[in-house]
């Protein structure tokens, strides 16, 4: 079975990483969410994308430059569509109570940039308190911040996301002892050999952001383990109508 993962949760039709839209996700029979954490100025977490609040906010300004409640204060809604008005960058407390009230959705967690084991913790120990453990994968492209995940929390599965190959890519794997790669879906069109690669190396492949059928086609006939896309309605749909179209041929 391929997962579905909801890339910003449905962020086709909602505002991407808010409540909305991975409320969307789940009733549109994705299998997970992924979502972005930042780090607030006074040390809070915070689901939000960009380094910067410009592009899918009403304010401006770093992240990191302003507190939860600043960040809090402002419309993430209304950039997407008039109808969303008022809605609110999520704590990634309210994300995870969203998961405890939607049973079956997983969550692919990516820590953006360079974070020590210390900024870290404030993330794995919500996981760890939440109970979902086991229904979440912490990724980063940046090899020290999963080496911060697994100090933090050693137990906490990790996946290591990729945009262009490494030298030794599997030994890097290895040495972070990730149960994921995540690689750019161009990865897998200029080096076919990849998935095969990784999957023979033990490791689980989900490849980003596909959007299209064709892409998806290409991507279930390599073998990955999980689609994320934008579009997880339409990539659900798909996936559940294959058998039927090959029935009918």
């Amino acid at each position: 079975m391929t997962v579905v993962i909801g890339h910003r949760g449905n962020s086709s039709v909602a505002p991407q990483n808010t409540l909305a839209a991975f409320e969307a996700a789940w009733r549109a029979g994705a299998h997970a969410i992924e979502i972005d954490v930042q780090l607030t100025a006074d040390g809070q977490v915070v689901v939000i994308h960009d380094d910067t609040v410009d592009a899918t906010t009403d304010g401006a300004g770093e992240v990191r430059s302003m507190t939860a409640d600043e960040v809090r204060g402002l419309d993430a809604g209304s950039w997407f569509s008039p109808v969303f008005a008022g809605h609110r960058v999520p704590t990634f407390d309210e994300v995870l109570g969203l998961m405890l009230e939607r049973p079956g959705l997983d969550l692919l967690l990516e820590v953006k940039g360079e974070w020590t084991a210390e900024q870290v913790r404030p993330v794995t120990q919500a996981v760890a308190a939440a109970g979902l453990g086991s229904r979440t994968i912490a990724q980063s492209f940046w090899p020290g911040t999963v080496a911060a995940l697994r100090e933090a929390a050693p137990s906490l599965r990790r996946g290591l996301l990729i945009a262009e190959l490494h030298d030794d890519l599997i030994g890097l794997c290895r040495g972070l002892d990730v149960v994921a790669c995540n690689p750019h879906g161009q990865l897998l069109r200029d080096h076919p050999g990849l998935v095969d690669e990784l999957r023979e190396a033990g490791v689980v492949v989900m490849v980003w952001t596909l959007n299209e059928p064709e892409q998806w086609a290409a991507a279930t006939a390599a073998g990955v383990d999980a689609i994320i896309t934008d579009r997880p309605d339409r990539l659900a749909g798909w996936l559940a109508g294959r058998p039927v179209r090959a029935m009918a041929a």
